[in-house]
């Protein structure tokens, strides 16, 4: 009785979509666009490009003084509710509620455990790895935070690394995107951000509610896209600068931007299998051997200690660190980790939907540890080679590597490879690692921008997984081309001014995924006795089917 029940309740469900969402579509000229949450969205970059273009210095004042209001008021909501995130992660994974499993009892897994993991990292950390690996554990062991501050400056300062690229980020992902994952394939709403809030709010979310969320959803999205792919471009050209002394300056960057979206569009017209897959397990591959030669040339023993040492550093005051909340020096904490856990959360939306496209056929047990642990571990282990080779040189160089970061930041990574202490064909490594780090600052950009057009694309269409390949293709477009105005408007100050505003989102995200953590244990509460109802009914016919055979 209870099964049919449901089965109405979805068929029920499906019809109200069909006729309060997906019929208010516009479908031509090649697309299938929910026009308010697509027009919405197009009149607020247009606006916010305009504002920049005739008064970039007060756009960029406004935004980072709202950023900065929001940083040092609200420091609190961040630091509590990103470790709240964590404890609800740890809460699916090892309740009863981890047995789950995403898509129903029957679903499997799409992709291979390499093509997940390679996915997950190209998406959530790629290109921001690259960009700060070397530039901040130097910093923090120039200027020792105010976490961690009672060890080793340098095993401090990788452990405040760890701590800001871990598992706060990573908790944020995996609790959005498992919430994404399970009210798209267990309950089958769209995925888009409106659905995870259909518990609470019921049909509204199908309506100007949802479109309004979605909408937000679009914009952190497209802008968190562009101030990254614009910081991308601009380590992108310092590495050709290097290599073949290419001018750094916009217009090459805008060039670079153009370049890259079309092989980004070639990728999207691949598909996700060809596209973003490929991809992300090629930029896995270079990764290693990237990681790997560095870790061999650099001090591979000092590494090996470092990593050791600041992981145990990580771990012994990881609840010490995730609670401190600064009373009276603010500027550290709301510069850096505040910074990040703000950029973490209204950067979640674009990462937890993909991780969900990516993540059907998985329990909640194994989605959850492995996005938890899995992406960590490999990212503490790039910033120990990357960040403890920096720290090393800088030692004996007498701080010669970090009076250029400083000044520089996106030359930080080929800056270190200049300085490597290499004894044979020192010329033709040093460009063969400058060639390899290039290579995959631009895989990574590639593949952000896929995945991006991906997301965007899901959300605009309102959640649909097929819609047409030129609307992906509109998206991809859209995200270069807003990249290239805004290093064109003002350079890095335009791109600052956006990292602000985006910033500024984070605040309603975080109250927004701590109401979603509430619907979500709720409603997983509630399929987890239907899964183990269906299981226990299997097992029940397999143990019959058996004795039948004897």
């Amino acid at each position: 009785m209870k099964d049919r029940d449901y089965q109405k309740e979805q068929e029920e469900l499906q019809k109200k979509l069909e006729e309060n969402l997906y019929n208010r579509n516009f479908r031509g000229f090649g697309m299938d666009l929910n026009p308010v949450v697509s027009i919405a969205s197009g009149a607020f970059i247009l606006v916010f490009s305009l504002f920049a273009l005739l008064n970039l210095e007060y756009a960029n004042l406004l935004f980072e003084r709202t950023k900065n209001a929001i940083i040092t008021n609200f420091d609190w909501v961040f630091i509590l509710s990103s470790n709240f995130f964590i404890i609800v992660c740890l809460y699916f994974a090892f309740s009863k509620l981890g047995n789950v499993r995403i898509g129903g009892v029957d679903s499997e897994a799409e992709f291979s455990n390499f093509a997940w993991y390679s996915m997950l990292i190209s998406a959530g950390m790629g290109i921001g790895l690259m960009f700060w690996a070397v530039g901040e554990p130097l910093y923090h062991s120039q200027f020792l935070p105010p976490i961690y501050d009672n060890v080793d400056s340098v095993h401090g300062a990788m452990a405040t690394t760890f701590f800001h690229w871990g598992l706060h980020p990573w908790g944020i992902y995996a609790l959005i995107s498992l919430a994404l994952a399970f009210f798209a394939y267990n309950r089958k709403l769209p995925l888009s951000l409106r659905s995870v809030f259909y518990p609470l709010l019921g049909d509204k979310v199908f309506g100007i509610i949802g479109d309004i969320i979605d909408t937000l959803a679009v914009l952190s999205c497209l802008f968190g896209l562009a101030t990254s792919l614009g910081l991308g471009v601009q380590q992108i050209n310092s590495g050709l600068n290097y290599l073949i002394g290419i001018t750094i300056s916009v217009p090459i960057q805008v060039v670079l931007i153009a370049i890259i979206t079309g092989l980004a569009v070639i990728s999207v017209v691949s598909g996700l299998d060809k596209g973003v897959k490929f991809l992300s397990e090629l930029n896995i591959k270079i990764a290693f051997v990237f990681m790997l030669a560095v870790f061999l040339i650099g001090p591979s023993a000092y590494i090996l200690r470092l990593f050791s040492n600041s992981l145990g550093t990580y771990l012994n005051g990881f609840i010490q660190s995730s609670f401190f909340i600064a009373i009276n020096e603010k500027t550290w904490q709301g510069s850096w980790s505040v910074f990040y856990l703000a950029w973490w959360i209204s950067w979640s939306p674009f990462v937890g939907m993909f991780i969900a496209r990516i993540s059907k056929g998985r329990t909640i047990r194994e989605f959850v540890l492995a996005v938890l642990i899995v992406p960590s571990l490999l990212s503490f282990m790039w910033l120990t080679v990357f960040g403890g080779t920096a720290i090393h040189i800088n030692t004996i160089s007498d701080g010669q590597l970090f009076n250029v970061v400083d000044n520089n930041l996106p030359v930080a990574l080929f800056e270190m490879i200049s300085l490597l202490n290499i004894p044979l064909l020192a010329g033709l490594l040093r460009v063969i690692l400058s060639l390899l780090g290039t290579l995959l600052v631009i895989s990574f950009f590639i593949t952000s921008s896929d995945s991006g057009s991906l997301v965007v694309d899901n959300i605009t269409s309102g959640g649909k997984l097929d819609s047409p390949v030129p609307q992906r293709v509109f998206w991809a477009c859209m995200e270069g081309l807003v990249a290239a105005v805004l290093l064109v408007i003002g350079g890095e100050k335009a791109l600052s001014a956006l990292q602000a505003a985006v910033i500024s989102t984070g605040l309603p995200f975080a109250i927004i995924l701590t109401i979603m953590s509430i619907s979500l244990i709720k409603s997983v509460k509630r399929s987890h006795k239907r899964q183990k109802k269906i299981r226990d009914i299997n097992h029940f016919r397999t143990i019959m089917n058996v004795l039948k055979k004897k």
